[in-house]
């Protein structure tokens, strides 16, 4: 017998603010160097779709915050795990942020959101520990593998890992990247099990390439010189970015694979972050081709971008928690995604332009 790291609950929060893309036809959009596209919003929303496949995503509204949408997506976990909130060894809330009000975007982190998420919950337990972790998009992952080895080493056995970011309000109006960016929370129960046969986690790799990637993702003014020079905004090397997660992504979730001596052909699922939906189609075709298969198996690859657009580090236990729930539909098919006893998955994030996790757990 050994003990093993098992989901046993999963929760999230989607915002009811729906934003389609017709919405940024009346937006004025600048190029860096503080220049009016040169081209109609119609086009370039056209080819934005194109591009990302996204043609809505969710904005929270005006009176929450992220540690509130972190919260809804909490309850809901617990809910769904059954358990005792405060029997929870560790709360760890992975963001980018922390709350940012409506009215301007000054990120607030003190308290930590963990530590906010935890008040919320009216957990008197004090040795339930609460705590943040950045990473950028793969910070949710890289907290569910910290809380990994928490249980591994003995020192706990329930630990609740959120996912949450209000991306709408660190989003530049004039830049036309803002149009990728959603809100939302997503979050899991982890507990340890003793077993006789392996489940759970499997094997993870976690690389952080800062040497020549360090600079992709920055804090920067608005794309029109006349905002408030004080305001910062979140901005992107998209393309440098793309090909990174290109040439490396599914290099991360081979080494994960190999990790954990499963073969790709073994895998039922593989939740990629949905930071753009061309982009995960393209790491996709290459994982494949890294074991010379050209027939990828149909559905394989739930996707939920396409009417949720990227909200960072909550995407993955966002789309989890809808698969759970029987709430996401299959690509072109009327059949729902499932995720059922013996499956194996993959997760697997890319973000902050330099940080790449992956993941292999077995239901």
């Amino acid at each position: 017998m050994a003990i093993y790291s098992i989901i046993s609950g999963t929760g999230s929060y989607i915002p009811t603010n729906s934003v389609k893309n017709e919405a940024f036809l009346s937006n004025e959009f600048h190029d860096s160097y503080d220049k009016p596209v040169n081209k109609s919003n119609q086009y370039i929303i056209d080819k934005f779709l194109e591009i990302t496949t996204i043609s809505e995503r969710r904005y929270v509204t005006k009176d929450l915050l992220t540690s509130d949408i972190a919260f809804f997506a909490a309850e809901n976990a617990i809910e769904k795990a059954g358990i005792d909130k405060e029997s929870l060894d560790y709360i760890i809330v992975a963001h980018n942020f922390g709350d940012v009000h409506h009215d301007n975007n000054r990120t607030d982190n003190v308290p930590s959101l963990a530590a906010r998420v935890k008040h919320k919950l009216n957990i008197e337990n004090p040795y339930t520990v609460a705590y943040d972790i950045l990473f950028g998009c793969p910070g949710w992952l890289q907290a569910f593998i910290q809380a990994h080895y928490y249980i591994q080493s003995g020192d706990a056995k329930r630990i609740l890992v959120i996912g949450a970011d209000v991306l709408s309000r660190i989003s530049d109006p004039y830049d036309r990247d803002s149009m990728l960016y959603a809100d939302g929370a997503g979050a899991v129960i982890l507990e340890a099990l003793e077993s006789g046969e392996p489940v759970g986690i499997m094997g993870h790799v976690t690389r952080s390439d800062t040497k020549d990637y360090l600079n992709m993702l920055n804090m920067g003014p608005s794309f029109k010189s006349t905002e408030n020079p004080q305001d910062l905004y979140l901005k992107m090397n998209g393309r440098k970015l793309y090909q990174y997660a290109l040439e490396t992504v599914p290099l991360a979730i081979k080494a994960a694979l190999d990790k954990s001596n499963t073969d790709i052909r073994d895998i039922n699922k593989v939740l990629i972050h949905q930071a753009n939906g061309k982009m995960d189609e393209a790491i996709l075709k290459r994982l494949y081709a890294l074991y010379d298969i050209n027939d990828i198996p149909k559905d394989v690859m739930p996707m939920s971008i396409s009417y949720l657009g990227n909200s960072s580090v909550a995407t993955l236990p966002t789309l989890l928690d809808l698969i759970m729930r029987d709430r996401l539909m299959q690509s072109g098919s009327t059949e729902k995604h499932k995720i059922k006893k013996g499956d194996k998955i993959v997760f697997a994030s890319v973000g902050a332009g330099m940080n790449i996790n992956a993941l292999v757990y077995s239901v």
